[in-house]
């Protein structure tokens, strides 16, 4: 049987697959769960609930504390707030868990239920498990002064910009930004926090209507920041998602500046600050080869992990480092967060463009993006990647033949039947015959068998 829970808590379809019953009965079942602690004391659990603003994260929130509260849980509802608000006030508030309904990037039809264990982190697999064990099966319903209370917790966005602005090492004052808040979770937060901070700041994709999340503007639509940016004549600009746990950068000349560039300036940032633990940052295996060539040349470490933010802050709990992230602009920073923060990484960009008196477009060439290609193979037994001698030696004469100057990674979707094939090279051209060439190799080899008649 497929899993409930995907690499980033429950999406789908608002309404369809993501209900209010399926909001409800997850939440009794986090309920029992994530609340056996407190009651094992004696006390009774507290929860953190926040959204985004997509209509459907109304009637899912209302469902969602009306089952944390039948289940015997203090809720404390704290409305439209980014995913990693959510984590800071989980920890901040001493919560014993919380809850976040976003679908992040996605078009506004989808939604999504994501827990966060006490302290703010994400939930191991095994939790979620047990918690999807427990959805649906009878339970021991709480009365009287058992049942849980629901609190409406307007000043999370206030202690959530307070923290940031602690995190910052240093002003904002006389930078130009503008902000693109993707109509999403950030549109408050963010052009509040980069003012304080004491930057000028233009505003675009911060007029939520419940409808609009995402539509064409944050950080997967970059036109109309590039746009804003050049006509404004701003330093540069930034960019979130839905939820605000990415970010994405534009320089004074348009050109973006993604999550690698991002990691190579805080990291070397951080360095300078004696910040960044054992010199290390974490980030995946599908960072560019230019990531990696810079911070051999700047002495610092870098640990590749599997694609997905949640095995990044694995690999950075297991060793304690400081920063990690991924291409997409996902970046965690756990001095100050335990999740992806946009916000916090927008503002620790600007720090460095300030303190620096650099131009961000000078800070991101501290790294050269090698060219990259990507083909989806579909249609293959994904089970015989790593196996097939044939593809195997293909891949080793690519890579022989790139020499230091790119890579190949061959890697099989944990949801789909197909092969995703990454190259990198010194040139487009180059990247995308080596990339063509393999993917016919792992259509030729991987061929799924025919279905016996």
């Amino acid at each position: 049987m497929a899993r409930l829970f995907g690499t980033d808590g429950v999406r789908g379809l608002a309404n369809d697959k993501i209900t209010a019953e399926l909001a409800l009965g997850l939440s009794i079942a986090a309920a029992q769960v994530l609340g056996q602690p407190a009651r094992t004391v004696g006390r009774k659990p507290k929860a953190v609930v926040g959204r985004d603003p997509r209509a459907s994260g109304e009637f899912l929130a209302a469902a969602v504390i009306a089952g944390l509260a039948s289940a015997g849980v203090d809720v404390h509802d704290a409305g439209v707030l980014p995913t990693p608000a959510v984590a800071f006030l989980t920890a901040d508030m001493d919560a014993h868990f919380g809850v976040m309904l976003s679908a992040s990037h996605n078009a506004m039809p989808d939604n999504g239920i994501k827990f966060f264990a006490a302290g703010g982190h994400k939930l191991p697999d095994a939790v979620e498990d047990e918690i999807a064990a427990l959805y649906g099966k009878d339970w021991v319903r709480p009365v009287g002064a058992e049942v849980g209370r629901v609190h409406r917790n307007r000043a999370g966005q206030a202690r959530y910009v307070a923290h940031l602005l602690a995190a910052l090492p240093n002003r904002l004052d006389g930078l130009t930004v503008v902000i693109d808040g993707a109509h999403g979770a950030a549109s408050a937060v963010s052009p509040e926090v980069f003012r304080l901070a004491g930057a000028d700041v233009f505003e675009i994709g911060c007029e939520p209507d419940g409808l609009n999340i995402n539509d064409g503007y944050g950080s997967t639509h970059l036109e109309h920041l590039q746009e804003a940016v050049v006509t404004r004549g701003a330093d540069f600009g930034i960019a979130h998602d839905g939820d605000a746990d990415r970010c994405l950068a534009v320089d004074a000349a348009g050109e973006v500046v993604d999550g690698d560039q991002i990691m190579a300036i805080l990291a070397l940032a951080m360095k300078d600050r004696g910040a960044l633990a054992d010199d290390t940052l974490v980030a995946t295996v599908m960072s560019n080869l230019g990531l990696l060539q810079a911070m051999s040349r700047e002495g610092v470490t870098v640990l590749k992990t599997g694609v997905g933010d949640r095995y990044v802050l694995e690999k950075m709990r297991e060793g304690n480092f400081s920063l990690g992230g991924e291409q997409s602009g996902h970046v965690i920073i756990s001095d100050h967060g335990t999740t992806g923060d946009g916000v916090l990484t927008g503002l620790l960009v600007a720090a460095r463009v300030a303190a620096t008196r650099t131009p961000l477009a000078e800070l991101a060439a501290v790294m050269t993006r090698l060219p990259q290609v990507l083909v989806n193979v579909k249609g293959v037994d994904t089970a015989r990647v790593e196996s097939d001698e044939t593809l195997q030696a293909a891949v080793a004469t690519e890579v022989v033949a790139l020499g230091d100057n790119g890579r190949v990674l061959l890697r099989k979707s944990g949801t789909e039947p197909l092969v995703r094939v990454m190259v990198e090279a010194a040139t487009q051209e180059q990247a995308r015959a080596v990339a063509d060439r393999l993917a016919a190799v792992v259509k030729d080899c991987l061929a799924s068998a025919p279905p016996v008649s």
